[in-house]
């Protein structure tokens, strides 16, 4: 998997989607630290995730990842 710059251009568009998909206008996708090809995506000040760009054989793809830990699932 080759990962490329992940632009703010591109972390808007992919704010835009993940609000609409995911019902959550308080989400936000922000630059990682000093990683160019990775973004944060937060609800509020609460980290939820991690956004990837691949660009293999010309085909442009994100990856969203999100860990769920047993602790949230708690009452």
């Amino acid at each position: 998997m080759e990962q490329s710059t992940l632009d703010p251009k591109e972390r808007a568009k992919l704010e835009t989607y993940l609000r609409a998909r995911f019902g959550a206008s308080a989400l936000v996708v922000r630059p990682k630290g000093r990683s160019k090809d990775s973004a944060e995506v937060y609800i509020g000040d609460e980290f939820v995730g991690t956004l990837s760009r691949d660009d293999e054989d010309g085909e442009l793809s994100y990856f969203f990842t999100m860990s769920i830990l047993e602790i949230d699932l708690e009452d």
